[in-house]
């Protein structure tokens, strides 16, 4: 069995990695597109495929958008196609966020202080710093649109289920899940959750959806992330955009590499924290 010591290494490794990764994302090239949104709830009611979507709501009482860039949608169902013939059942848990949602979920209690008492831990029982914090949310729970590939429309968050009896497939731990189990190759995950993560990935690179190495459920294609991910250095075609829902138009974020939570309003978030937690 693995010492504190050897998990609490590898999450500030991991974290770290991330981190590096978020700053390589910030500086690719994007040449928005500008292509509009297509609904992946009534592509799939379309296809026939059998697909789950995510009835909670995402930070409060907004409502999840089940909506990507057009152009992706095929390949989602394509995904879910070939998990039915493998006897699963594809959910999405979440689409496109807009720069709110993206926002609130950052702040959202549970997220928020899930991952500081993961950094009191981290640092054998102090309060992280407020740059700490900025620093393992960025990775974790987007802060910077340009990094945010569901604010791009481009990014899907998924869960696995066996048609046969409804049962997850298990990957370890449920979504969302913020550990050092939560990156897509953690050591201290059991073998065949390992070996589920591995199996359901397969299934959504074939199509293009490469997996986000530090979160086990997130996917994204032709995105800047993507393009890192699969050595394209092309500019992305798709970068943050706001979606007007009424005229399925999109207009893309400006200053997308300004953070959503500054570091003073962190800050404060750390303090409403300890006050829950008192």
């Amino acid at each position: 069995m693995a010492s504190e010591e050897a998990r609490r290494r590898y999450w500030a490794e991991q974290l770290e990695q991330g981190y590096d990764l978020v700053q390589e994302i910030q500086e690719f090239p994007v040449a928005e597109c500008g292509e509009n949104f297509a609904s992946l709830k009534e592509a799939a009611a379309t296809s026939g495929v059998e697909m789950r979507f995510s009835t909670s709501p995402i930070a409060g009482q907004m409502e999840r958008v089940f909506w990507l860039r057009k152009s992706l949608v095929a390949d989602v169902i394509a995904i879910a196609q070939d998990m039915n013939e493998r006897g699963w059942i594809l959910k999405i848990e979440d689409g496109y966020r807009s720069l709110s949602m993206q926002k609130r979920l950052g702040a959202k209690p549970e997220i928020f202080d899930a991952i500081l008492k993961k950094c009191v831990w981290e640092n054998g029982g102090a309060l992280p710093s407020v740059e700490q914090m900025f620093r393992r949310g960025s990775v974790l729970v987007a802060n910077v649109p340009k990094v945010g590939t569901h604010m791009s429309g481009t990014a899907i968050d998924i869960s696995v289920f066996r048609a046969s009896d409804g049962t997850e497939v298990w990957r370890g731990n449920s979504y969302l899940e913020m550990s050092e189990r939560t990156p897509m190759r953690s050591p201290f995950i059991e073998p065949e959750a390992l070996e589920n993560r591995l199996a359901i990935t397969a299934i959504l690179e074939s199509h293009g959806f490469m997996h986000f190495p530090f979160e086990f459920w997130h996917y994204n294609k032709d995105d800047a992330l993507g393009h890192i991910l699969t050595g394209n250095p092309a500019p992305a075609r798709f970068g943050p955009v706001h979606w007007n829902a009424n005229s399925n138009t999109v207009t893309p974020v400006e200053n997308p590499g300004q953070p959503l939570r500054p570091l003073p309003e962190i800050e404060r978030e750390i303090h409403e924290a300890i006050a829950r937690a008192s």
